[in-house]
């Protein structure tokens, strides 16, 4: 650098320093930007897979859960009672109620 008079003007150590980690700070920044940019990619890609999971269990839970319901139902209990030589007599139900 040059003043009016043809002389150089000298910069100081301090300068110098806060030259140095003004340059570093613009460099640091659009890194560290782009980096976290990519993280939070990162992890939104990993939570739509774990979404896409839960979707796919909860249809087999649903699926598994109307196989209970109709493996429990009395059309079924009762034929699977006449399979083994069992009757349903509803005059041996008996009911006891509690107080």
């Amino acid at each position: 650098m040059a003043s009016k008079n043809g002389q150089k003007i000298k910069l100081l150590k301090g300068e110098k320093f806060m030259y140095g980690i003004l340059v570093c700070l613009l460099l640091a920044i659009p890194m560290f930007s782009v980096y976290t940019s990519s993280l939070l990619s990162e992890t939104n890609n990993e939570v739509e897979k774990l979404k896409s999971n839960i979707d796919s269990q909860e249809l087999v839970n649903q699926s598994l859960a109307m196989q209970v319901d109709e493996l429990a139902s009395l059309e079924n209990i009762q034929k699977i009672a006449e399979e083994f030589g069992l009757s349903y007599i509803n005059d041996n139900i008996k009911i006891i109620a509690t107080e």
